[in-house]
């Protein structure tokens, strides 16, 4: 009997969109991948039939618009940032989550074989974790296999599919290795009768087999795609994919073990030999690679005296399409019934506004932006301090929502408190000597079970046409945008010494923010290169792996803070202090995910990582 193939459709479910400029939708609704073998043996002939709901195998594999609906589920499965409540920014030194739900375990260095916590929850990272990624690795592998054991009238159409299939594969092989290290490469689609037990890969092995992926994939796919189309892997996602594998790779953690106190099997998290300088070269090549496609380019770079630049910068993370997105996520507006995946409004929101507003930017983030002249903000600074909103590094006004910031109309319902719509997250001294929350306060009149913990809101990602309580807005994810590939291009060349070519294209980036160039050297261009980065890629998921893989995470998850602002009685002024808000705490084993117990028993084969 002919194996069946469930193609699941529910339009409940947040949307994979392939979108056209002209608002023409093309949506492919898609859930996860279910592959049902039925019963092999002496079937009768008259139970042999195709179930209504389901395609059998051979209709799928002959039927190009079915295989492409069939890749368009592994796309679906790929974590991006608006999955779910808790994302890579509540688990490291990014932001925080009043409502905990389990983030503090992951910040806490608690996360065991037994216990994933958020990393295994619906509203957490679990599109991440090792038995998800397997499950869409074994359906590219299902396609690569069935696709060309047939013929097609479309050829183009064919070789496009493979391409984006092998880009997936390497997609999903890349969140494994930064999340585990090595992993067992599997290349063929399991069946029921095969040999389950596989050793672990090396991370040498892993990261040259996904870099291959990239080729492969790039050399079949196209520079664009049409209107319909956007959204699907094109040469230059693939391209700016090995980029950042091999940036990543090139990085002190995966060449210096000595953490993983004397670890059996190194080779599984890192490499063993090789030259440093050859991996920086091979990165810094990957991203030149990207950059000399000609075909992206920095939103706005060239800012008049007159633009509003962070409005400019605002747009990146809004608009449906910008000069910098390389592989994006579309979405399109659909009920409240998304509320616990796809709603960054709602989410982010402060709950002055009936947000939930529980996903904090934390004191350390929205410190680092620089002065507007280029110097750094600190707390000692006496001028600083008394008024630590005033001329700050444009992309800070972009990113965060701060006590005083000016932001949307307030609801109806609240406009009687706040008919301008200004920020209010401090406290206000009233006459008998106690003291009132703002309306975005955790003891707001308006809404005080939700709120901020730290005083600060996110507002990247947040797009103010939208009214959070009643719509889901449509902005995009982006998961490869042209400032990575530019960020990975600097960083790499500062790690060779090439300190002038580091300059000139940190320079590009600050230069389109108002910023002045980069003059720094040596070890200091180092860490001007890390600060760049973690201003520019804040919260878009890079931050969880860059404290890993630069082994700063000691330091960087050290206790939250977070701004406690006061208004004596009758003072616009108010007087600001740096607060903890949050405990936190590392241990080494972080460094990598533990493979779970279960899978440890399935698989005698398998090496858990170490410290676990």
């Amino acid at each position: 009997m002919e194996k069946s193939i469930d193609i699941s459709i529910n339009k409940k479910k947040e949307n994979y969109l392939f979108r056209s400029n002209k608002s023409s939708l093309k949506s492919f609704s898609v859930l996860a991948i279910l592959l049902i073998i039925l019963p092999l043996g002496s079937c009768k002939d008259y139970l042999n039939k195709e179930p209504l709901d389901q395609y059998g195998e051979n209709a799928v594999w002959g039927d190009l618009a079915l295989m492409e609906t069939f890749v368009n589920n592994i796309y679906y499965d790929i974590a991006h940032g608006f999955d779910g409540k808790i994302g890579m920014e509540l688990l490291c030194d990014e932001a925080m989550r009043v409502a905990d739900r389990g983030a503090s375990n992951v910040t806490k260095s608690l996360i065991t074989p037994t216990d994933y916590s958020i990393f295994d929850s619906q509203i957490g990272q679990r599109k991440m974790t090792w038995t998800n990624v397997y499950k869409n690795i074994r359906a590219c592998n299902l396609f690569l296999e069935q696709v060309e054991k047939n013929t097609y009238d479309d050829e183009a159409k064919k070789n496009r599919l493979i391409g984006e299939v092998h880009f997936l594969r390497a997609f999903h092989y890349h969140t494994l290795a930064f999340m585990y290290g090595g992993f067992p490469l599997i290349t063929k689609a399991y069946e029921l009768n095969d040999d389950p037990l596989i050793a672990r890969n090396s991370f040498a092995e892993c990261i040259s087999f996904i870099s291959e992926e990239c080729d492969k994939a790039a050399a079949l796919l196209p520079l664009n795609h049409d209107a319909i189309n956007l959204g699907r892997a094109t040469k230059g996602a693939a391209l700016a994919l090995k980029s950042r594998v091999l940036l990543y790779a090139a990085s002190d953690l995966y060449h210096k073990t000595e953490w993983a106190q004397g670890f059996a099997k190194p080779e599984l998290i890192g490499y063993v030999a090789g030259n440093r300088t050859a991996y920086w070269t091979a990165a810094k090549n990957a991203a030149k690679a990207v950059m000399d496609l000609g075909v992206y380019d920095l939103h706005k770079k060239t800012p008049s005296a007159t633009e509003n630049i962070a409005q400019n910068y605002q747009e990146i993370f809004i608009l449906k399409k910008t000069s910098e997105d390389i592989f994006i996520r579309f979405f399109i507006q659909s009920s409240q019934e998304t509320a616990e995946t796809y709603n960054p409004g709602l989410h982010n929101s402060p709950n002055g506004y009936h947000g939930q507003g529980s996903n904090n930017p934390i004191g350390q983030t929205a410190d680092e932006y620089d002065m507007k002249d280029g110097s750094r903000f600190s707390w000692q600074n006496p001028a600083h301090k008394a008024s630590p909103y005033e001329n700050r590094d444009p992309r800070f006004y972009a990113n965060i929502l701060y006590d005083g910031a000016a932001w949307r109309q307030r609801p109806v319902d609240v406009q009687s408190l706040d008919p301008v719509g200004i920020l209010q997250t401090g406290l206000y001294e009233q006459a008998n000597g106690t003291w009132k929350g703002g309306l975005d306060t955790r003891s707001s009149p308006i809404e005080d079970w939700n709120g901020t913990g730290s005083g600060y809101y996110r507002k990247k990602f947040l797009d103010p046409a939208y009214h959070p309580q009643f719509q889901v807005q449509e902005s995009p994810w982006r998961f490869i945008r042209y400032s990575e590939v530019l960020l990975n291009y600097a960083e790499a060349c500062q790690e060779l010494g090439e300190d002038a070519e580091a300059q000139k294209t940190i320079s590009l980036i600050r230069a389109r923010v108002g910023l002045p160039a980069v003059t720094t050297t040596g070890a200091n261009l180092r860490e001007s290169v890390r600060h760049e980065r973690r201003v520019e890629l804040m919260f878009e998921g890079q931050r969880f792996f860059d404290i890993r893989r630069w082994m700063i995470a000691p330091q960087a998850m050290s206790n939250a803070t977070g701004i406690d602002i006061r208004y004596g009685l009758g003072q616009k002024k108010p007087v600001y202090s740096v607060i903890k808000v949050q405990d936190r705490a590392w241990k080494n084993q972080s460094y990598f995910m533990p493979i779970k117990l279960e899978e440890m028993n399935k698989n005698k084969l398998l090496i858990q990582n170490p410290l676990y």
